[in-house]
């Protein structure tokens, strides 16, 4: 059973941390809107819109910083967890002892005035801390980072942990994948408002969506999943995972990593998320918008022989 993480605030702290200077997912924002068809100050409307915050989360480990993301300061507990499994920095929720998210000192964050920064402090267990220190590397997170931060192509580990076989796999197929992003823009409640956020949500294998996540970073929304996951102790379940984006090598290698052995994305794969899905055997979809689906890759082929790498499932042809 893996540890279910909670955060070590109290619940006056918490309260103090709610109701204080702790940026919102979203900032209300003066705009000016304009006719498409004329562009005179006369077709101008003034009004307000909703702004998705992007604030930078620095990401400390036993007290030591390893990674600064910019991302949207909510679910930031199982954000941080579920980066830090799907970085390799802990094998398992059970490593990580606590976690404490705070408001930076402003005092000590180099940040312009009305700028806010967040820190998640995460104890793990010392078996884990020297992991990281013996491949630490350090982090400037932008929110469609990848690779950012590895000094040299000989750095760079591309090579995708396998994922164990699971007979349930078949069953993600083209009509339940489709149902399930049916049911994810309803969810997506931020993105709604201010079109600016990215979804990563987790769905059964009847194609019904038990969780969802909302970032500005793609890798953000994947890894705040993730981390529900392990502390709800799901990732071993049957299931797949649903992103509102394209699919890039990182994703699918974050999934492989943690053993989620199926993923969808709304959007196209690259070519090298195809490649990662191949060594690592994730199921992979992709432009997912119906009434049609594209299976890049099916983790069975990785096991059981070859087959076409790529097809064009319409109106549930799989079935």
């Amino acid at each position: 059973m893996l540890l279910v993480v909670t955060s070590n605030l109290s619940s006056k702290r918490r309260s103090m941390l709610d109701s204080g200077p702790v940026p919102a997912p979203q900032v209300r924002q003066a705009v000016t809107v304009f006719n498409s068809v004329a562009d005179s100050s006369s077709s101008a409307v003034s009004t307000h819109d909703w702004l998705a915050a992007e604030v930078p989360v620095a990401l400390v480990f036993n007290g030591i910083s390893h990674a600064v993301m910019m991302a949207t300061p909510q679910d930031l507990e199982v954000f941080a967890l579920g980066f830090a499994l799907s970085e390799g920095i802990v094998q398992s929720a059970s490593e990580v002892r606590g976690i404490d998210v705070t408001l930076a000192d402003s005092n000590l964050v180099a940040l312009p005035g009305g700028i806010a920064a967040m820190e998640v402090n995460l104890e793990i267990s010392s078996r884990s801390f020297e992991r990281l220190k013996s491949h630490r590397r350090t982090l400037a997170g932008r929110t469609g980072c990848g690779v950012c931060g590895v000094e040299s192509l000989a750095a760079l580990d591309l090579q995708g942990p396998a994922v164990a076989w699971q007979k349930w796999v078949n069953h993600v197929d083209a009509p339940t994948v489709l149902n399930a992003f049916a049911q994810l823009e309803p969810l997506q409640v931020l993105n709604a408002e201010s079109g600016a956020l990215h979804a990563a949500a987790w769905a059964a294998l009847d194609g019904n969506v038990l969780h969802a996540f909302e970032d500005v970073g793609r890798h953000n929304a994947l890894d705040k999943l993730i981390g529900q996951l392990a502390k709800t102790s799901q990732l071993t379940a049957p299931g797949f995972v649903l992103l509102s984006s394209r699919a890039s090598h990182e994703l699918v290698r974050k999934c492989a990593r943690v053993g989620l052995a199926a993923m969808a994305t709304i959007s196209a794969p690259t070519a090298m998320a195809v490649q990662m899905a191949q060594l690592s055997g994730v199921r992979l979809w992709g432009l997912c918008r119906a009434p049609r689906a594209v299976l890049y890759w099916d983790g069975e082929m990785t096991h059981h022989g070859s087959q076409e790498s790529s097809q064009s499932l319409r109106d549930g042809a799989l079935r």
